[in-house]
């Protein structure tokens, strides 16, 4: 997060793994929907509908949050005490191992492997669990590689969980995104927590609908572990801004427009990367939906210097795979404007001729 906080900016930045942005123009009413008044104090009661109504699950199951981030710590908060064990996946997102660690858990790990297409292996889970463990920690799709993991090794993983007395988190804030680009929206039983009580799905707006500005977050859990979250969050901080949750409302009934969009953006940029990935004989690449793609460098243990040199002398940025502990990767967002992301893969294409690892 640091890293992609105060990097250089960059002409073709390949770094993000959002939908391109959305305007005013792209929400209708939202500016008249603007009002700095409201109750909330449990969430927006048209926001929380609005989510459960979409994802298949009660009002009471519904938490809302600050973006996807903000719903994974509170999770820890309120389910973690210090000395607990929590196991999650990797490679993976950074932020998912400090989260636990900020409340005074003790991070684990199993592995989800290029060589394996970066499955998720309920056997894997098996093995790293201890009786400590509370909480595993996975994303669907997988960041950074795309791949969504598969109902049953979801399930196998709920079970392990549930004779531990543990929960399952799941961050799903690509799964939107992953459906737009299978052409059809998300259903109601393809979120995790729709499986059982162990499970817990987080998501927000901001990577499958281009609202990151509203930083409109939520949690779906069971009813005991919603009322824990949301005294959680009390102490974190209270409520939500009345003003993001409003136009988050207006989103809301929007949502499949929202989506078609996604999915016109996904179509075209996801074509033109996966032409890319086919052309370049040095990178490897498992095939995913969604908004990113994870691809290796042949023959290159540590991608940092290529990027460094990417960004310094082509004025492009992708992420380095030391960020997600595999330094041989690199992750490539493709949910940007398309005519951003021609010149970045022409870019990136040339420092792979001129071999700008050395």
């Amino acid at each position: 997060m640091e890293w992609a906080k105060t990097r250089p900016a960059a002409t073709f930045d390949l770094a993000g793994s959002n939908i391109r942005a959305c305007s005013i123009g792209d929400l209708p009413g939202a500016a008249a929907a603007l009002a700095l008044e409201g109750q909330n104090e449990e969430g927006y009661a048209p926001l929380i509908e609005s989510i459960a109504d979409r994802y298949g699950v009660e009002p009471d199951q519904v938490t809302t949050a600050q973006g996807t981030s903000g719903a994974n710590f509170l999770v820890c908060a309120a389910l973690l005490e210090p000395g607990d064990e929590v196991l999650v996946e990797t490679p993976g997102y950074d932020p998912l191992f400090a989260a636990p660690r900020l409340v005074g858990a003790q991070v684990n790990h199993f592995e989800r492997d290029f060589a394996g297409g970066f499955t998720l292996d309920p056997d894997r889970v098996r093995r790293a669990m201890t009786p400590r463990t509370r909480l595993i920690i996975v994303t669907s799709p997988h960041n950074p590689s795309g791949v969504v993991a598969t109902r049953d090794a979801l399930e196998e993983i709920g079970w392990l969980a549930q004779a531990n007395n543990a929960h399952v988190l799941i961050d799903e804030v690509y799964l939107d995104a992953s459906a737009a680009s299978a052409r059809g929206p998300v259903k109601p039983e393809g979120v995790g927590a729709a499986i059982g009580d162990p499970f817990i799905s987080t998501s927000s707006l901001t990577k499958s609908y281009g609202l990151s500005g509203l930083r409109c977050g939520w949690i779906l859990s069971s009813r005991d572990v919603a009322r824990r979250i949301r005294r959680a969050r009390d102490v974190v901080d209270g409520t939500g801004s009345i003003v993001a949750e409003r136009l988050a409302v207006i989103a809301f009934q929007h949502i499949d427009r929202l989506l078609a969009r996604s999915t016109e953006i996904l179509e075209t940029n996801g074509a033109i990367v996966r032409e890319f990935l086919r052309s370049r004989a040095e990178l490897d690449w498992v095939a995913a939906g969604g908004t990113i793609v994870f691809p290796r460098l042949r023959g290159i243990a540590d991608s940092s210097a290529f990027v460094e040199r990417l960004l310094s002398e082509r004025d492009t940025a992708i992420v380095p795979g030391r960020f997600f502990q595999a330094p041989e990767h690199v992750r490539i967002g493709f949910g940007g404007p398309t005519e951003k992301l021609r010149p970045g893969l022409d870019a990136i294409a040339a420092a792979l001729d001129a071999k700008a690892w050395t």
